[in-house]
């Protein structure tokens, strides 16, 4: 496993733990992984006082992200069907992020700090999912998902690369679907970790590569890997035996919007192979932005909401939650799909676009 303990991305100093966690298996890896840790005991990974909705911690965002790790147990195993970019979503082995994408969705769920949760019990997680995928049997038709196989998103609420880097759970989970003949892993992804190559997973896990314009990532993609390094890594993956789809996402609209993604698709187009090409699909994803996660935003990094919180843009949709999340306006959302999916139809028309909203 590359060392990335010592780099500005990880620098594991805190663990706070469930018992039950640390004395699983995979628990006692993670946590010889980081000897040096101080190590924090908790009654759960979901209530963690200094962490978790603490307005305090926003000066402390990527701190925080950094040098802070939570193992726990994932006590509810369920599979959610999805339909859209996967078939199902299956039960997370681990969730928050080391890094620090300006627009992401999961720290609206923590509050105020994200730090990565591992899950320790990666045995009946993989064995709930052995399970969820024989009882469907085999897939009765095609969709937008898949022609033939089952799609399990194993990372909605983490990027599964970057987790790697912590535990073998990813690996579990790539080892256990390339026995499944009737079911693939899926998962998005905006961290290049090249110790997947190695992996064998013989097609039955597809990894999206999250891309947009330099311009945006270099303002939003905070702490991730530059865009130009996931291209260059979809040759070697696919060669690995992966299928890699790309995830335009999120698309934000703004100045000059359509001349940017117009050189990244000449990048990806100049930066892939015919190999690559031949299996390529993508995902559209305009952005949709949150009234708390702006407030935090405001807080670390408030350039970023000159772009993405455009009340003359946007308009207001309150979640099933009851969150207030802002899009952009009917019509004119419409429109700017139109614009970018007529634009990835001339530049890269190899590339299949499976949904777009």
């Amino acid at each position: 496993m590359s060392d990335l303990l010592d780099s500005a991305l990880l620098d594991i100093r805190r663990i706070y733990l469930e018992p039950e966690a640390a004395a699983l298996p995979r628990g006692r890896e993670v946590l010889a992984r980081f000897p040096g840790a101080d190590l924090v005991e908790i009654e759960s990974h979901h209530r963690i006082p200094e962490l978790y909705g603490n307005e305090t911690n926003v000066s402390r965002w990527v701190r925080i992200k950094r040098e802070a790790l939570v193992l726990g147990v994932k006590k509810s195993l369920t599979a959610r069907p999805n339909g859209r970019s996967a078939d199902f979503i299956a039960p997370s082995t681990a969730n928050g992020c080391a890094m620090a994408c300006a627009y992401c969705y999961v720290p609206r769920r923590k509050g105020y700090s994200n730090p990565i949760t591992v899950f320790a019990n990666i045995d009946k997680i993989s064995g709930y999912v052995q399970r969820h995928v024989a009882r469907q049997g085999s897939k009765p038709a095609p969709n937008e998902c898949d022609p033939q196989a089952w799609v399990y998103d194993i990372g909605e609420n983490s990027d599964c690369s970057l987790d790697a880097r912590i535990s073998d759970n990813v690996r579990d989970l790539v080892e256990l679907f390339r026995w499944l003949p009737t079911a693939k892993a899926s998962f998005a992804t905006k961290h290049v970790n090249r110790d997947l190559l190695d992996w064998d997973p013989q097609g039955r896990t597809r990894i999206r590569f999250s891309l947009m314009p330099h311009r945006d990532a270099k303002l939003l993609d905070i702490r991730t890997s530059p865009v130009a390094e996931r291209i260059a890594a979809i040759d070697d993956f696919v060669a690995a035996g992966y299928e890699v789809h790309v995830n335009f996402s999120p698309v934000v609209v703004r100045d000059g919007w359509l001349d940017d993604w117009a050189a990244l698709l000449a990048d990806l187009d100049a930066g892939i192979g015919a190999a690559a090409k031949a299996q390529l699909a993508a995902e559209v994803i305009f952005l949709t932005h949150n009234r708390d996660l702006h407030e935090v935003n405001l807080g670390w990094h408030p350039k970023a909401e000159e772009v993405l919180w455009r009340p003359d843009l946007q308009q207001v949709k309150r979640s099933e939650n009851g969150a207030l999340n802002v899009r952009y306006r009917t019509g004119d959302k419409g429109r700017h799909v139109t614009a970018l999916s007529e634009l990835i139809a001339r530049v890269t028309p190899y590339c299949r676009i499976r949904y777009a909203f």
